[in-house]
């Protein structure tokens, strides 16, 4: 069994559970292996769709002879070919993830994983990319089960970096030659620069974009955190600079409206950009919070 910080990581019942689950793009990319996403390609691993009326160029062996034995009109069957998904796994290793009890890292490994596992039950190509100022490109595609303990290893391995560049990370991503396919961001999406930068450069993806937030209730309410109260000294885990802060009535709302705008930015963008957005409770089991991701088992992009 994998574990990050002494929590277990690699839970085959875990596992078991999220294969249930199926992540789905609208049409995946052309030019990868035979698997079970939908292309409008034609070719090997085909799979009806319909019927259209025959025009001049269509393939003659593609024609439904019963069809027009019955109707006396000429219609060809339609196929779409079966292929496999890039899945690219952003995962957040700056110093915000691991600061908390529970740590947001841990769920967010869990979150990968899962993930991870759903993509390679489906014959997906699964990248992990660990982030933190800059991109780790050390990990090259895996595909098929067989790869899943393999996965868990690396996720686990993952240990705390320095601080967030979410906003420069996306754009170096978005610079890579890589297949169109499906972009996972699993991070608390703090970043020094403000949330702006991250929704701008999220936005020049030309990949389907899954956006898994981690959060903690005090994130939205600072006073449920016993020091947070009176004249407090507060320190960036990322930079180490100091501030200075007299906690009042009027700070924690100006606070939370900053807080409430941030989220608002990222829900704007995945909802004009067909994204999925997943904000997950670092203080609550997984499992569950996937499940309502997922719905009724399946995911569609």
């Amino acid at each position: 069994m994998a574990t990050t910080k002494g929590a277990p990581l690699f839970d085959p019942s875990f596992v078991e559970q999220v294969q249930q689950f199926s992540l789905r793009v609208a049409q995946a990319g052309k030019g990868g292996r035979l698997a079970e996403q939908k292309t409008p390609a034609r070719g090997q691993g085909l799979e009806f769709a319909d019927f259209k009326p025959y025009v001049a160029g269509d393939d003659l062996r593609a024609i439904d002879w019963n069809i027009y034995r019955r109707l006396g009109r000429v219609f060809v069957r339609v196929f779409e070919e079966q292929q496999d998904l890039p899945v690219y796994l952003l995962l957040d290793l700056s110093a915000s993830m691991f600061l908390e009890q529970p740590a947001r890292i841990t769920a967010a490994k869990q979150a990968a994983l899962a993930l991870g596992a759903i993509a390679l039950n489906q014959h997906d190509a699964v990248t992990l990319l660990p982030f933190s100022e800059k991109l780790q490109m050390q990990h090259k595609g895996m595909s098929g089960k067989h790869q899943l303990l393999r996965l868990a290893q690396l996720i686990s391995e993952g240990d705390q970096q320095s601080k967030t560049s979410l906003a420069d990370v996306l754009q170096e991503f978005a610079s890579f030659p890589l297949r169109q396919g499906l972009v996972v961001v699993i991070s608390d999406f703090f970043d020094n620069q403000g949330i702006a930068p991250v929704v701008d450069a999220l936005g020049q993806l030309r990949h389907k974009l899954l956006l898994v937030q981690l959060t903690q209730p005090w994130d939205s309410d600072p006073s449920l955190q016993t020091q947070m109260s009176g004249d407090v000294r507060l320190q960036d885990c990322e930079t180490a600079e100091y501030a200075d802060l007299q906690i009042t009535p009027e700070l924690l709302a100006n606070y939370q409206a900053a807080y409430q705008a941030f989220n608002d930015q990222l829900t704007q963008l995945a909802g004009g950009r067909g994204a999925g957005l997943l904000r997950l409770d670092a203080s609550s089991p997984v499992l569950p919070q996937l499940a309502t991701l997922f719905g009724q088992g399946g995911l569609l992009l």
